[in-house]
């Protein structure tokens, strides 16, 4: 769909405060590959909408700004108050909620994404959108449809093909499985390999922890506003820590070591 071959996306030393006092993160650093699927973990703020926002340079819209570090892609240097010069450098972002325009047609909505983006012949948008309908049956289908009255699987998917339609060379997700059926989190999951497939880069921020490090090649793990773990996907998959904290797991030398302490209360109460 794109050559994403060359640049990556940089995010180093990193520092965002929100108003004068509360720092949301502090220096993060991180790097999505050309072609690759990296993933942030994180509980609830620790600061991963924010590290999109920053990407995208909508933290100004949100009450937020840059303090340190640096976000470059490429020639580009990003992270300022420009929310269309991402854009034109290939990054779009697909925020947490889906944010379709809800009275607009599908038709409408996908015709919005074409807008801002790189420029490109009529020919070329037309092939994008065709793509797009491929993809997306079912947004052809309801194409005249107004958006709001889409399912939020439907929903979900005219956000990607949104984003799709300024072809972007890196996308950014925000909880893209967020109140879906688990049948439908399986279906947006295939759909985020096939767009990496394409050759799109992807960061993903995901609460279902084990989707989003099936679906990535390397994972950060954030951490109120710093970076505590990172590595290859299935390593952190593999760690005890992140199987307890984000797969709801209790790795077997935990669950061996309850099993001696209840032991032991049994023993002493009987000895008592």
């Amino acid at each position: 769909m794109v050559d994403g071959s060359g640049a990556a996306l940089v995010i180093r030393d990193l520092t965002v405060t929100y108003g004068r006092a509360v720092q949301a993160l502090r220096q993060v650093s991180l790097e999505v590959p050309a072609g690759s699927v990296v993933t942030l973990l994180g509980a609830n703020g620790a600061g991963k909408s924010t590290l999109l926002r920053a990407v995208s340079s909508t933290l100004p819209l949100h009450g937020g700004a840059v303090d340190g570090g640096s976000i470059t892609f490429g020639d580009a240097t990003l992270g300022g108050t420009d929310p269309s010069a991402p854009v034109r450098a290939g990054i779009v972002q697909v925020p947490e909620g889906r944010r379709v325009f809800a009275g607009m047609s599908v038709a409408e909505n996908l015709r919005a994404g074409e807008l801002g983006g790189r420029r490109r012949s009529k020919a070329a948008v037309a092939a994008t959108r065709e793509r797009v309908q491929e993809m997306f049956p079912v947004l052809a289908h309801r194409r005249h449809q107004a958006a709001g009255l889409l399912s939020g699987g439907e929903q979900q998917m005219l956000a990607l093909g949104r984003a799709l339609m300024a072809e972007p060379r890196v996308l950014l997700l925000d909880e893209p499985s967020l109140g879906l059926a688990p049948q439908i989190v399986l279906q947006i999951g295939r759909i985020i390999k096939q767009i990496n497939e394409m050759g799109v880069a992807v960061l993903l921020v995901e609460q279902n922890a084990a989707l989003a490090l099936e679906l990535s090649d390397h994972a950060y793990v954030l951490d109120v506003g710093q970076i505590r773990l990172q590595g290859p996907s299935a390593e952190l998959a593999g760690s005890d820590e992140v199987r307890r904290l984000y797969l709801g797991e209790i790795p077997d030398e935990t669950v061996a070591e309850a099993h001696v302490a209840s032991e032991r209360k049994v023993l002493t109460r009987w000895a008592g």
